[in-house]
């Protein structure tokens, strides 16, 4: 049930929550729904929280609760025990003041980790100077895998940091029918194949004695641009 204040039972069921496997999520646009309902979808319960009733409404039954508070007082988050969640993600992106006044009340509630979204390079900054645990900028990263895919011929593309890299491609050429521990491929590319799939299969770890067949999809793991350049052999 959404609650537009704070008090009553909310904090009871906010305590619920946070001693379950739990998320809050503050900021409930697109990026903050889509993340709490891809928790929701992982068997992860949600405490949602966003100043705006309607967003709040639209919620209301899809979350394991949901809430109108303002994010930025100290008041409104100790009443709703985020103080008791382990993880606190600011999806908040429209108001950067308000962004880095909820983390400064966060990290001043001793919250142990805390995810905050960056819109931009300065906002990114002031976060990370203010001691968020972990600062995300969903735009960049996105235009950055956007743009490996579109450069080269891998299927998925997952930074894992910068200059490392999962590449999920077709075997070249060479690999197929070799027990991949007599390619040499790790050697020669500096690569791992560590994953496969066979056509409408599942995935299955590589080791040295996988052979590989035309139709069947590797992930390839390396520095970036080994990793890229591998995929694109044929």
């Amino acid at each position: 049930m959404a609650r537009f204040t704070l008090f009553g039972g909310a904090s009871d069921t906010s305590r619920r929550i946070a001693e379950a496997d739990s998320v809050a999520v503050i900021g409930l646009g697109r990026f903050g729904t889509s993340l709490a309902l891809e928790l929701m979808a992982g068997g992860t319960e949600v405490l949602g929280i966003d100043a705006d009733e309607e967003i709040v409404q639209s919620l209301n039954g899809v979350l394991t609760q949901v809430v109108r508070a303002d994010s930025t007082k100290t008041e409104a988050l100790q009443q709703l025990a985020v103080d008791e969640f382990d993880r606190v993600v600011v999806a908040i992106g429209s108001d950067i003041t308000a962004s880095i006044l909820t983390c400064s009340v966060l990290l001043g509630m001793k919250v142990p980790g805390i995810w905050a979204k960056a819109v931009t390079e300065q906002h990114a900054l002031i976060l990370e100077q203010l001691g968020v645990h972990r600062v995300i900028r969903p735009e960049a990263e996105m235009g950055r895998r956007v743009a490996h895919l579109v450069r080269g011929a891998a299927q998925d593309y997952i930074e894992i940091d910068r200059g490392y890299a999962i590449v999920k491609s077709a075997p070249p050429a060479r690999l197929h029918g070799i027990p991949l521990g007599q390619t040499g491929l790790r050697k020669e590319f500096g690569v791992t194949v560590a994953a496969f799939k066979k056509p409408g299969g599942e995935w299955h770890n590589a080791d040295a004695d996988t052979v590989l067949s035309e139709g069947d999809t590797i992930l390839i793991v390396g520095p970036t641009r080994k990793a890229e350049g591998f995929a694109q052999l044929r």
